[in-house]
Protein backbone atom coordinates (compact mmCIF):
# COMPACT_ATOMS: atom_id res chain seq x y z
CA UNK A 1 0.00 0.00 0.00
CA UNK A 2 1.48 3.58 -0.87
CA UNK A 3 -0.21 7.00 -1.21
CA UNK A 4 0.27 8.78 -4.96
CA UNK A 5 -0.92 11.90 -6.42
CA UNK A 6 -3.07 11.80 -9.56
CA UNK A 7 -2.69 14.37 -12.12
CA UNK A 8 -5.77 14.99 -13.94
CA UNK A 9 -7.80 17.26 -16.68
CA UNK A 10 -11.31 17.45 -16.65
CA UNK A 11 -14.41 19.32 -19.17
CA UNK A 12 -16.56 19.75 -16.40
CA UNK A 13 -20.00 20.41 -18.67
CA UNK A 14 -21.52 17.31 -18.29
CA UNK A 15 -21.02 16.51 -14.41
CA UNK A 16 -22.23 18.25 -11.15
CA UNK A 17 -18.78 19.19 -10.07
CA UNK A 18 -15.69 17.27 -8.61
CA UNK A 19 -17.42 16.11 -5.16
CA UNK A 20 -19.40 12.73 -5.07
CA UNK A 21 -22.87 13.50 -4.43
CA UNK A 22 -26.29 11.21 -4.53
CA UNK A 23 -27.94 10.51 -7.89
CA UNK A 24 -25.35 12.68 -9.91
CA UNK A 25 -22.50 12.26 -11.93
CA UNK A 26 -19.39 13.55 -10.38
CA UNK A 27 -15.71 13.56 -11.80
CA UNK A 28 -14.36 11.85 -8.68
CA UNK A 29 -17.06 8.96 -8.61
CA UNK A 30 -16.54 8.95 -12.23
CA UNK A 31 -12.28 8.14 -10.91
CA UNK A 32 -13.70 5.66 -7.91
CA UNK A 33 -15.91 3.87 -9.91
CA UNK A 34 -13.28 2.95 -12.51
CA UNK A 35 -10.59 2.47 -10.26
CA UNK A 36 -12.49 0.33 -8.41
CA UNK A 37 -13.33 -2.26 -11.09
CA UNK A 38 -9.62 -2.42 -11.51
CA UNK A 39 -9.26 -3.18 -8.19
CA UNK A 40 -11.42 -5.98 -8.51
CA UNK A 41 -14.25 -4.83 -7.10
CA UNK A 42 -12.59 -3.73 -4.17
CA UNK A 43 -13.82 -0.63 -3.48
CA UNK A 44 -11.11 2.80 -3.58
CA UNK A 45 -11.61 6.43 -2.41
CA UNK A 46 -9.24 9.28 -3.71
CA UNK A 47 -9.30 12.43 -2.20
CA UNK A 48 -9.61 15.94 -4.30
CA UNK A 49 -6.97 19.07 -4.01
CA UNK A 50 -10.64 20.83 -3.87
CA UNK A 51 -14.09 21.25 -5.17
CA UNK A 52 -14.99 22.77 -8.26
CA UNK A 53 -18.82 23.32 -9.16
CA UNK A 54 -20.96 22.10 -11.60
CA UNK A 55 -19.98 23.26 -15.41
CA UNK A 56 -16.39 24.42 -14.02
CA UNK A 57 -13.45 23.17 -15.58
CA UNK A 58 -9.76 22.01 -14.94
CA UNK A 59 -6.70 21.66 -17.39
CA UNK A 60 -4.91 20.80 -14.13
CA UNK A 61 -6.43 18.79 -10.51
CA UNK A 62 -4.60 16.81 -8.06
CA UNK A 63 -6.14 13.89 -6.15
CA UNK A 64 -4.56 11.49 -3.91
CA UNK A 65 -5.04 7.69 -3.27
CA UNK A 66 -3.70 4.86 -1.60
CA UNK A 67 -3.02 2.29 -3.63
CA UNK A 68 -2.34 -1.18 -3.56
CA UNK A 69 -1.85 -2.65 -7.19
CA UNK A 70 0.34 -4.91 -8.30
CA UNK A 71 0.41 -3.27 -11.82
CA UNK A 72 2.54 -0.61 -12.93
CA UNK A 73 1.43 2.94 -12.70
CA UNK A 74 1.85 3.68 -16.38
CA UNK A 75 -0.39 0.57 -16.63
CA UNK A 76 -3.29 1.78 -14.43
CA UNK A 77 -2.96 5.26 -15.83
CA UNK A 78 -3.91 3.15 -19.34
CA UNK A 79 -6.67 1.13 -18.17
CA UNK A 80 -7.97 4.39 -16.68
CA UNK A 81 -7.78 6.17 -19.74
CA UNK A 82 -9.12 3.83 -21.67
CA UNK A 83 -12.45 3.45 -19.17
CA UNK A 84 -13.29 6.61 -17.83
CA UNK A 85 -15.40 9.25 -19.63
CA UNK A 86 -13.80 11.07 -22.52
CA UNK A 87 -14.03 14.03 -20.63
CA UNK A 88 -11.82 13.27 -17.95
CA UNK A 89 -7.59 12.25 -18.78
CA UNK A 90 -5.60 10.66 -16.25
CA UNK A 91 -2.09 12.68 -16.96
CA UNK A 92 0.13 11.26 -14.54
CA UNK A 93 0.48 9.10 -11.64
CA UNK A 94 3.28 9.98 -8.92
CA UNK A 95 4.73 8.31 -6.02
CA UNK A 96 4.49 10.34 -2.69
CA UNK A 97 4.67 9.86 1.22
CA UNK A 98 2.04 8.51 2.82
CA UNK A 99 1.15 12.36 4.98
CA UNK A 100 0.90 13.98 1.81
CA UNK A 101 -2.59 15.30 1.29
CA UNK A 102 -4.09 16.67 -2.23
CA UNK A 103 -5.95 19.53 -0.22
CA UNK A 104 -4.79 20.63 2.73
CA UNK A 105 -0.51 20.27 1.16
CA UNK A 106 -2.02 22.31 -1.92
CA UNK A 107 -0.03 26.24 -1.46
CA UNK A 108 -1.33 28.30 -4.35
CA UNK A 109 -4.12 27.23 -6.41
CA UNK A 110 -4.82 29.43 -10.19
CA UNK A 111 -7.85 29.91 -11.93
CA UNK A 112 -8.67 31.23 -14.93
CA UNK A 113 -11.61 32.92 -17.10
CA UNK A 114 -12.43 33.44 -20.38
CA UNK A 115 -14.64 35.73 -22.11
CA UNK A 116 -15.05 35.30 -25.91
CA UNK A 117 -16.81 38.40 -27.60
CA UNK A 118 -18.14 36.72 -31.01
CA UNK A 119 -20.90 33.67 -31.36
CA UNK A 120 -18.57 30.67 -31.95
CA UNK A 121 -19.71 27.28 -31.30
CA UNK A 122 -16.37 25.48 -30.74
CA UNK A 123 -16.09 27.46 -27.27
CA UNK A 124 -19.40 27.57 -26.34
CA UNK A 125 -18.93 25.59 -23.52
CA UNK A 126 -15.86 26.33 -22.10
CA UNK A 127 -15.90 29.77 -22.34
CA UNK A 128 -18.69 32.56 -21.38
CA UNK A 129 -19.78 34.66 -24.70
CA UNK A 130 -20.42 38.61 -23.71
CA UNK A 131 -20.00 41.15 -26.48
CA UNK A 132 -19.34 44.45 -25.65
CA UNK A 133 -16.13 46.27 -24.38
CA UNK A 134 -14.99 46.16 -21.34
CA UNK A 135 -11.82 48.96 -19.77
CA UNK A 136 -9.07 46.79 -19.12
CA UNK A 137 -7.38 49.49 -17.06
CA UNK A 138 -10.09 49.95 -14.15
CA UNK A 139 -10.35 46.22 -13.87
CA UNK A 140 -6.94 46.31 -13.26
CA UNK A 141 -7.01 48.96 -10.66
CA UNK A 142 -9.37 46.48 -8.67
CA UNK A 143 -7.38 43.50 -8.93
CA UNK A 144 -4.88 45.50 -7.05
CA UNK A 145 -7.27 45.64 -4.48
CA UNK A 146 -7.41 42.39 -3.56
CA UNK A 147 -3.35 42.11 -3.43
CA UNK A 148 -4.01 44.11 -0.42
CA UNK A 149 -7.34 42.93 1.24
CA UNK A 150 -7.55 39.65 3.14
CA UNK A 151 -11.33 39.23 3.74
CA UNK A 152 -13.35 38.01 0.63
CA UNK A 153 -16.75 36.94 2.96
CA UNK A 154 -18.41 39.51 -0.15
CA UNK A 155 -17.45 37.34 -2.78
CA UNK A 156 -18.34 33.82 -0.99
CA UNK A 157 -22.00 32.28 -0.95
CA UNK A 158 -24.28 32.75 1.72
CA UNK A 159 -24.42 29.22 3.45
CA UNK A 160 -21.41 27.71 3.44
CA UNK A 161 -19.42 25.53 6.21
CA UNK A 162 -16.05 27.53 6.08
CA UNK A 163 -14.63 28.85 9.42
CA UNK A 164 -12.69 31.73 7.91
CA UNK A 165 -12.92 34.12 5.05
CA UNK A 166 -9.24 34.76 4.98
CA UNK A 167 -7.68 34.30 1.66
CA UNK A 168 -4.01 35.58 0.61
CA UNK A 169 -4.56 36.61 -2.87
CA UNK A 170 -0.70 37.06 -4.92
CA UNK A 171 -1.52 37.81 -8.18
CA UNK A 172 -4.90 38.86 -10.05
CA UNK A 173 -5.04 40.50 -13.46
CA UNK A 174 -7.22 40.99 -16.64
CA UNK A 175 -5.74 40.55 -20.55
CA UNK A 176 -7.14 40.91 -23.71
CA UNK A 177 -7.13 37.94 -26.04
CA UNK A 178 -7.60 37.32 -29.60
CA UNK A 179 -11.01 36.14 -28.87
CA UNK A 180 -12.46 38.17 -25.66
CA UNK A 181 -10.58 38.58 -22.44
CA UNK A 182 -9.18 36.29 -19.74
CA UNK A 183 -9.10 36.58 -16.52
CA UNK A 184 -6.17 34.82 -14.18
CA UNK A 185 -6.22 34.51 -10.33
CA UNK A 186 -3.62 33.37 -7.80
CA UNK A 187 -4.10 32.69 -4.23
CA UNK A 188 -4.03 29.78 -1.09
CA UNK A 189 -7.72 29.04 -1.03
CA UNK A 190 -10.82 29.98 -2.58
CA UNK A 191 -13.96 30.50 -1.08
CA UNK A 192 -17.11 28.83 -2.71
CA UNK A 193 -18.39 30.82 -5.82
CA UNK A 194 -15.50 33.50 -4.96
CA UNK A 195 -14.15 33.90 -7.72
CA UNK A 196 -17.64 33.62 -10.54
CA UNK A 197 -18.36 36.17 -7.90
CA UNK A 198 -14.87 38.74 -8.50
CA UNK A 199 -15.31 38.33 -12.25
CA UNK A 200 -18.96 39.30 -12.17
CA UNK A 201 -18.00 42.32 -10.16
CA UNK A 202 -15.45 43.61 -12.18
CA UNK A 203 -17.27 43.49 -15.65
CA UNK A 204 -19.90 46.23 -14.04
CA UNK A 205 -16.51 48.18 -13.12
CA UNK A 206 -15.65 47.16 -17.07
CA UNK A 207 -18.85 48.90 -17.94
CA UNK A 208 -18.71 52.02 -15.75
CA UNK A 209 -21.80 50.53 -13.33
CA UNK A 210 -19.26 50.44 -10.54
CA UNK A 211 -16.08 53.08 -9.41
CA UNK A 212 -13.34 51.72 -7.72
CA UNK A 213 -14.43 53.25 -4.81
CA UNK A 214 -17.34 51.15 -5.01
CA UNK A 215 -15.16 47.98 -5.18
CA UNK A 216 -13.28 49.07 -1.85
CA UNK A 217 -16.33 49.24 -0.10
CA UNK A 218 -17.90 45.87 -1.44
CA UNK A 219 -14.54 44.64 -0.26
CA UNK A 220 -14.93 46.36 3.29
CA UNK A 221 -19.26 45.51 3.65
CA UNK A 222 -18.52 41.19 3.59
CA UNK A 223 -21.53 41.39 2.40
CA UNK A 224 -22.11 39.21 -0.48
CA UNK A 225 -25.57 41.57 -1.66
CA UNK A 226 -23.29 43.96 -2.12
CA UNK A 227 -21.38 42.71 -4.85
CA UNK A 228 -22.07 41.90 -8.43
CA UNK A 229 -23.69 38.87 -9.89
CA UNK A 230 -21.73 35.32 -10.40
CA UNK A 231 -20.93 34.97 -14.24
CA UNK A 232 -21.64 31.19 -15.77
CA UNK A 233 -19.43 28.72 -14.36
CA UNK A 234 -18.69 27.54 -18.05
CA UNK A 235 -15.76 29.95 -18.27
CA UNK A 236 -13.82 28.88 -15.59
CA UNK A 237 -10.82 26.32 -15.24
CA UNK A 238 -8.80 25.46 -12.58
CA UNK A 239 -5.79 26.14 -13.94
CA UNK A 240 -2.66 24.82 -11.66
CA UNK A 241 -2.15 23.29 -8.67
CA UNK A 242 1.32 24.02 -6.40
CA UNK A 243 3.00 21.86 -3.81
CA UNK A 244 6.70 21.76 -1.73
CA UNK A 245 6.73 18.42 -2.70
CA UNK A 246 5.78 18.21 -7.17
CA UNK A 247 7.91 20.03 -9.48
Amino acid sequence: MGRVFIKLAYKGTNFFGWQVQPNHQSIQGEIENVLTKINHNQEMKIVGCGRTDTGVHASEYFAHCDFNFSLSHDDIKFKLNNMLDADIVIQDIIDVKDEQHARFDATKRTYHYFIHQQKDPFVNEISWLRSGNLDLKEMNKACALLLKHEDFECFSKVKTETNTFLCDITNAGWVKSDKGYIFTITANRFLRNMVRAIVGTMIDIGEGKLSIDDFQHILDSKNRSEAGASVPARGLFLAKIEYDFIK
